[in-house]
């Protein structure tokens, strides 16, 4: 049985992550929500998952479960960190998934995910970009991908980030489950 390690980015009551002050919502607590689906709908799917929101990456804060190492020896067969983008202009919207480095199975379950989130909910495609200074796709030894679901800084993006969580964190599911499929 496949298996798939869940990370919803930053930590409620410790780092909120980007934060839409009109809305008064914060990135951790709608990743929080949003992974929590996606592993209810990857168990449905049959897909072990587990998951984690901890303010420790890589062991700089040994308060709380370092997220690199747990998924690390979780023998997860995928790592998926889910975040909202945020920017300083109001503009900016969309959904891109970060990897490592392009043509790579971490690239090929982007592009799954990436697909599911843009057909289903109508986000801008921001694409698949690399981005290898990141700590959770340096340090984790299996494909691993972040998800910028939309931008919490964007009035339209935000919207969706409140309203659609569920179709969210379906197309991620169905994202991951067709990266299996083709595996």
């Amino acid at each position: 049985m496949a298996k798939v390690f869940i990370n919803p980015g930053h930590c409620i009551g410790v780092d909120p992550g980007a934060v839409n002050g009109y809305y008064q919502v914060a990135e951790a607590e709608i990743v929080a929500d949003v992974g929590s689906m996606v592993k209810h709908y990857l168990t449905v799917a049959g897909v072990e998952a587990e998951i984690l929101q901890s303010d420790n990456l890589c062991g700089e804060n040994p308060r709380w479960p370092n997220v690199c190492m747990e998924a690390n020896n979780s023998e997860a067969d995928v790592f998926v960190s889910i975040h909202c983008n945020g920017a300083q202009s109001e503009s900016a919207n969309g959904t891109e998934v970060l990897v490592y480095s392009k043509w790579s199975k971490s690239d090929s379950l982007a592009h799954c995910i990436q697909k599911q989130i843009v057909d289903a909910i109508g986000t801008s495609n921001r694409g698949v970009k690399a981005r290898p200074q990141l700590a959770v796709l340096k340090n984790t030894n299996m494909p691993a991908v972040l998800v910028e679901l939309a931008f919490i800084t964007n009035m339209d993006d935000c919207e969706l980030l409140i309203t659609k969580k569920d179709d969210f964190a379906r197309a991620i599911a169905r994202g991951i489950t067709d990266f299996f499929t083709k595996e």
